[in-house]
């Protein structure tokens, strides 16, 4: 796995820990904003053709789908 994957995979892996305590602490703005953010790594992914099916977890993955419908 390359540096780059590497990192981006970390930083999916600590926003995704951000984004599941802002939902325990019930802020909805933080929730917002680590779901933007989750969004923008997983398109920097795509566009550099890193397979993420793993990274992220269903239930998150089912928000941000949900979102982008």
């Amino acid at each position: 796995m390359s540096e780059f994957v590497t990192t981006l995979r970390e930083q999916v892996r600590e926003t995704q820990r951000a984004l599941t305590a802002a939902q325990a602490a019930r802020h909805p703005h933080e929730v917002r904003l680590h779901l933007a953010r989750l969004r923008d790594l997983l398109e920097i992914a795509e566009r550099h053709a890193v397979d993420t099916r793993d990274w992220v977890h269903p239930s998150v993955r089912q928000i941000l789908e949900s979102e982008a419908s």
